[in-house]
C-alpha cells in the first residue's frame, strides 16, 4: 500500500509544482492511461495559472493563448520513467504543431512539458507516441478545448 500512496504522492507534488494558482481558473482534471506495467498521467492548463517564479524557472513563457501540456510515465514502483516523447496537436482546421516535450527531472520523478499555442475555445486534437527505456509503445490521442485564460 506504501508504493501506491508514494505513487500518488509523487503524482500530486508534480501537479501541484504546475498548477500554483488554479483556484481562479477552472480546468480539467489529471487523466491516466496504463499501457505494460506504466502508467501514463497527463494533464493541460493554462500558462498563465502558473506563478511567475514557476514559469521563469521551466523557462516557461506565460499567455492567454498558451497551454501547458504536462505528462509524466510512471512504473509500478512509483518511481517516474525517462521515455521519449513525440507527438503533435491540431485544431479542428487542420493547422498542426509539433510538440517540443522538455524532460525535466526531480527526484523519483519525471515529467515532460510541452506548450500549445491556440485561440479561445479552440478545440486541439493531440497526438504523442510514447516509448518507455524496455521499448514498451503507447500512442496516446485525446481532443481537449482549450481557453484563454487572463
Amino acid at each position: 500500500m506504501s508504493l501506491t500512496i508514494n505513487r500518488w504522492q509523487r503524482v500530486a507534488k508534480t501537479i501541484l509544482l504546475f498548477a500554483g494558482v488554479l483556484a481562479a481558473h477552472p480546468i480539467q482534471a489529471q487523466q491516466m492511461q496504463r499501457f505494460g506495467d506504466y502508467e501514463l498521467h497527463y494533464i493541460i492548463i493554462p500558462t498563465t495559472t502558473l506563478q511567475p517564479e514557476i514559469a521563469q524557472r521551466y523557462d516557461i513563457q506565460r499567455g492567454k493563448d498558451r497551454a501547458l501540456c504536462n505528462i509524466s510515465i510512471i512504473d509500478k514502483s512509483g518511481k517516474g520513467v525517462r521515455s521519449n516523447l513525440e507527438g503533435d496537436t491540431q485544431n479542428l482546421l487542420g493547422q498542426r504543431q509539433d510538440l517540443g516535450f522538455t524532460e525535466v527531472v526531480d527526484g523519483d520523478a519525471v515529467y515532460y512539458l510541452a506548450i500549445i499555442r491556440h485561440a479561445d475555445e479552440e478545440v486541439h486534437r493531440l497526438n504523442i507516441d510514447v516509448q518507455t527505456p524496455d521499448g514498451i509503445r503507447t500512442n496516446l490521442r485525446f481532443n481537449q478545448k482549450l481557453y484563454w485564460a487572463e
